[in-house]
């Protein structure tokens, strides 16, 4: 009695999965078909930016070696035009590379195009803060040491990407200006951080011990 029932019950679903196949078969070939379309579709977005980004990085690299080789004016123009057209990445990229080339014969220049970089909102806080990283170091070449030291601070902050470094170069300038106290607040803080990199704690520790040969003693 059970298989009748059974039976009966297979085939009232049979019939109502017919009924509902029937009214919205439309419906349902075009969803499989807009999915297909899609899925077609990213793949092949995904290969257009991988064959783009592969493309962009041989220019990157051939730009590279034009300003290795001492072809200054052939790189920058290499490097401008990827910052014009390369993907977002790689135009960052040649912008920070085409301002580093400025640097050997153009500091003010460079300076300029690091600090339009470090403005630049669009761009990863990462690029932003190497941008401003570098900006200073050429200001501290270039007697800029008030702005340099502004900039060098605001990198310094707990947390900072490159925290370690900017708290390296505001000790070395204080300690260079015979300004002990503010260099041991800034060597401290690099060796009191466990996240600091090992070269930046040693460097750190050799610094300290001039700071401390060279402060007078307190009365």
């Amino acid at each position: 009695m059970s298989d009748i029932f059974r039976e009966v019950d297979e085939e009232v679903r049979r019939d109502q999965a017919l009924e509902f196949w029937k009214k919205y078969q439309n419906y349902i070939i075009a969803a499989v078909v807009l999915i297909l379309f899609a899925t077609a579709g990213w793949r092949f977005y995904d290969w257009r930016r991988t064959q783009a980004a592969e493309a962009a990085g041989a220019r990157f690299e051939d730009a590279l070696a034009l300003e290795r080789a001492g072809k200054d004016a052939d790189a920058a123009a290499a490097f401008a035009k990827l910052a014009s057209d390369a993907p977002r990445g790689y135009a960052v990229l040649a912008r920070l590379a085409d301002a580093a080339s400025l640097a050997k014969s153009d500091p003010d220049r460079a300076i300029s195009a690091y600090d339009t970089l470090a403005d630049d909102a669009s761009i990863s806080p990462l690029f932003r803060d190497a941008a401003r990283l570098r900006a200073a170091i050429l200001r501290l070449d270039n007697g800029q040491t008030e702005k340099a030291k502004t900039a060098l601070e605001s990198l310094s902050t707990p947390g900072g990407s490159f925290r370690s470094t900017a708290r390296e170069l505001l000790g070395a300038n204080a300690l260079a200006a015979g300004d002990y106290d503010a260099a041991g607040k800034w060597l401290d803080m690099i060796v009191a951080d466990p996240e600091a990199p090992a070269s930046a704690r040693q460097n750190a520790e050799m610094m300290l011990g001039l700071v401390r040969s060279g402060k007078p003693a307190s009365k």
